[in-house]
């Protein structure tokens, strides 16, 4: 079994692959906002493996995406104690079989790189990766492999958070399909308004990018947290993977491994 973990800004993302077939058999979430040490983090890991039955010496291969450096670091030796082979750290396109054709590629996100090598090595043809996180990102991916750019949007969850700061007289209320569009009560119209909000945003950027890139006829995948729960009410989502990211570093550590990359201490 390889270990994956995704370090977002908000959620840190664990996912047991399964080598032979590439699939992600388990995942787990934490939050990244909560303090660790790297000891800490090993219990962490070590009770959710336990949980699915795995033990730590089954894990043989481990590797770290991530855009919060200290937990990178933490993490990384957490997993030294945990897995029984490597741990590499994705950081940037490196000899991954992948380009970056923007203007900074050293400030491409990990999670964004794993993106671009999963739509290569999975779908074979220009996509457009909608991840639906804590920010809405949208990467533009060619046929071959090639990272061209898109964009980076606020997530869905922040027009209900500033619902919640901003009028005071407003209830809180969940992410969720409203029955009809036109609410009948506060919740209601709160829930419509939130949800569909963010299902248009996805189609008008995604016929945006469709359009400037010349590309219409471009896959377009849902990922992340959020993308069961909105993508089937999108018109331009064509297949959900919740877990690119995942087999992307699942993929970047075979890549990785093959190249006799250094791994954390």
């Amino acid at each position: 079994m390889h270990l994956v973990v995704d370090v977002g800004n908000t959620e840190i993302v664990v996912g047991a692959v399964d080598p032979a077939s590439g699939e992600v058999v388990a995942h787990w979430r934490l939050s990244t906002g909560l303090p660790r040490t790297s000891d800490e983090y090993e219990q962490v890991l070590v009770a959710l493996l336990a949980r699915r039955g795995l033990k730590e010496g089954t894990v043989s291969r481990g590797v770290i995406g991530s855009v919060v450096p200290v937990v990178t670091e933490r993490l990384g030796r957490a997993l030294r104690g945990v897995v029984s082979g490597p741990v590499f750290v994705l950081e940037g396109d490196g000899d991954l079989p992948l380009r970056l054709d923007v203007e900074e590629p050293r400030t491409v996100g990990a999670d964004r790189i794993a993106n671009t090598l999963a739509a290569k090595e999975l779908f074979r043809r220009d996509t457009v990766a909608v991840d639906l996180g804590t920010a809405t990102t949208f990467d533009c991916i060619t046929a071959d492999g090639v990272f061209v750019g898109g964009v980076i949007a606020p997530g869905v969850m922040v027009g209900l958070e500033w619902l919640g700061r901003r009028a005071a007289k407003l209830p809180r209320v969940d992410l969720r399909p409203p029955a009809r569009v036109i609410g009948r009560r506060t919740e209601a119209c709160m829930e419509s308004g939130v949800f569909y909000t963010a299902v248009d945003a996805i189609d008008g950027v995604v016929d945006r990018i469709r359009n400037e890139w010349g590309r219409p006829h471009a896959l377009v995948v849902a990922t992340g947290g959020y993308a069961p729960l909105l993508a089937p009410h999108c018109r331009t989502v064509e297949r959900v993977e919740p877990f690119l990211t995942l087999k992307g570093l699942f993929l970047a550590g075979e890549h990785m491994a093959r190249q006799g990359h250094a791994t954390v201490d």
